[in-house]
């Protein structure tokens, strides 16, 4: 399932804060000056992709996701490496590891990583 930048922005609110209704969510919004609509637009194609359900409550609809945030990432984050890197893992970590300062913390941390990886082969 692809979800556009500004749908992500609403799916981050309702990961954080499940049950709002639109104009909670609208409120919450850091970034952009969206609009009451324009915030129910993106619910409402979020709803038609299977990302959220909407439960009515009154006249109101409040929003829970369907989808978890880490199995979201994961999609990404494998759509990412199939269409830049060719499905492979180790060019990604390289070009992620080329492109940012990475600290002592970051390296150590991808050292227990493969340790880690190497262990449960």
């Amino acid at each position: 399932m692809r979800i556009s930048d500004a749908e992500l922005s609403v799916m981050e609110i309702v990961w954080s804060a499940p049950g709002l209704g639109a104009a909670e969510i609208a409120g919450r919004i850091e970034g952009h000056d969206w609009s009451d609509k324009t915030v129910k637009t993106l619910l409402a194609r979020l709803v038609e992709k299977g990302a959220l359900r909407a439960e009515p409550e009154g006249r109101r609809y409040l929003y829970h996701p369907l989808i978890e945030r880490a199995e979201h990432r994961k999609s990404m984050v494998g759509r990412l490496a199939d269409t830049l890197f060719g499905g492979k893992a180790a060019p990604l970590v390289a070009h992620l590891a080329d492109a940012r300062d990475l600290s002592d913390d970051d390296i150590e941390e991808l050292e227990s990583l493969v340790r880690r990886l190497k262990d449960d082969r």
